[in-house]
């Protein structure tokens, strides 16, 4: 019987140079803190029914959207410097623009797939508790997701030839 893929082998990266022209990519792990992340996909499903009483399903696509939260400031950590910015500066628009990738590795390290996607970051609130300044945000999936390549070591994603089509 196969065995369930453990879920720290699925990983979540963000550039934290929020450099949208993937010159400089700077990606920093996300979860250090996090006891659950989903990528919520957001279907957009219309369900409609006759009077014969059959059914008519429309399905219109995605709207993906993560949150993170909690996310502890931490002196130094790029991706803080930046949502600081973002917060602070109340940024909007491109300001707030760069690129996550998705990647699952194996038992090995070794990465089986990698998908990297234009994002938009948002904080959601600057404060927390006793435990440590947070800056919670969501991140909005902006589209032009492409398949690549994922080294483990460098942290560095290799977009694969394109067959005409995204994923």
């Amino acid at each position: 019987m196969a065995e369930k893929i453990e879920r720290k082998l699925l990983a979540h990266y963000i550039d934290a140079s929020f450099d949208t022209t993937g010159n400089t990519p700077k990606y920093v792990r996300l979860g250090k803190d996090l006891e659950e992340y989903n990528l919520e996909l957001n279907p957009d499903v219309e369900v409609s029914k006759n009077i014969w009483g059959e059914s008519t399903i429309k399905h219109n696509g995605y709207e993906p959207q993560s949150e993170v939260d909690p996310y502890y400031a931490v002196e130094g950590d790029p991706l803080y410097e930046k949502l600081e910015a973002i917060a602070n500066g109340r940024l909007t628009g491109n300001d707030c623009l760069t690129t996550t990738v998705d990647v699952l590795v194996d038992s090995k390290g070794k990465a089986a797939w990698a998908y990297r996607e234009k994002v938009m970051v948002v904080p959601t609130s600057v404060g927390g508790d006793t435990s440590g300044v947070q800056i919670p945000f969501t991140i909005y999936n902006a589209g032009e997701r492409v398949k690549g390549n994922w080294d483990t070591t460098t942290k560095a994603f290799t977009e694969l030839p394109s067959s005409g089509e995204q994923v």
